[in-house]
């Protein structure tokens, strides 16, 4: 009887998550991508309410199933009310309009075609207060260079373990099929490296005070990740720009245990400049 009578308390005890998530096909109205996508709403989701919407991209090789079979993500989508949209971004794209491929043209596809999509078809707050977009690795380097490049998106951008500076991996990751060889292509890679893009959001993030043209930035990376020092420099640049920025190294390498363990600090950061 006691037995049953703890068992029955530990039940009860537990948080019940009791979010929806679908996966279906979608064809892109600007770029005609035709890519699965995978969405969690929360509990008691209502068509009469307008719920912001947190985008999390997946890294090199994955697609939009990493994210909800390798964490316990959905239950952010209870614990923040929150639409979870988890786009597929290819195998290795880099979330990049590529002028290589003409076929990759992931960021107008993440930016413009996917948030269209779920604005449409989903009851959301259509402004970029509703709206955040994280990711990692791959995903990382695509949700800074899509917020960034389309500032009046999104409210919030975060990256772990990000790739924030390709150029000393031009040999890795697919990098030329989107990108074309580094040797014959150098200033386009110089282009789309991060740290060289900070002049479009530094008027926005050195009043030290929230303004219209804010874009609140977050990079979380691991001590022993290997892009650490891309990581570091671009923190650095930041701080000489005077780009306001939460920049934190915890401990930890370039796996799917740092990323389960890092997603709700992302959540946290990301909603709390949200529409309330």
């Amino acid at each position: 009887m006691k037995k049953r009578l703890s068992l029955f308390a530990l039940m009860i005890s537990l948080p019940i998550s009791a979010y929806q998530t679908d996966t279906f096909t979608f064809k892109g109205k600007k770029t005609a991508i035709e890519k699965p996508l995978t969405i969690t709403l929360p509990d008691n989701y209502e068509e009469s309410k307008n719920y912001n919407v947190v985008y999390v991209l997946h890294g090199f090789s994955g697609n939009h199933t990493d994210w909800t079979k390798l964490t316990n993500i959905e239950q952010l989508a209870d614990q923040y009310n929150v639409i979870v949209v988890n786009p597929d971004g290819n195998f290795g794209s880099w979330y990049l309009d590529s002028e290589v491929d003409k076929t990759s043209q992931y960021e107008t596809y993440i930016a413009e075609d996917v948030v269209d999509y779920i604005d449409s078809n989903y009851s959301t707050n259509r402004s970029k207060t509703g709206r955040a977009i994280t990711g990692l690795s791959m995903g990382g380097f695509g949700a800074l260079h899509i917020a960034i490049n389309h500032p009046h998106r999104f409210a919030a951008v975060s990256a772990m373990s990000a790739g924030v500076d390709v150029r000393p991996f031009s040999a890795e990751f697919d990098l030329t099929k989107v990108l074309g060889n580094y040797a014959e292509n150098e200033a386009r890679w110089d282009s789309i490296a991060i740290v060289n893009n900070l002049h479009k959001i530094a008027a926005g993030n050195t009043a030290w005070k929230k303004s219209a043209d804010d874009l609140p930035i977050m990079l979380d990376i691991g001590v022993d990740d290997f892009f650490i020092e891309q990581n570091r420099a671009l923190h650095q640049a930041m701080l000489n720009l005077r780009i306001r920025h939460d920049y934190i190294e915890r401990p930890g390498t370039h796996d799917w245990h740092y990323w389960s363990k890092v997603i709700p600090y992302q959540f946290l950061f990301l909603t709390s400049h949200m529409a309330r």
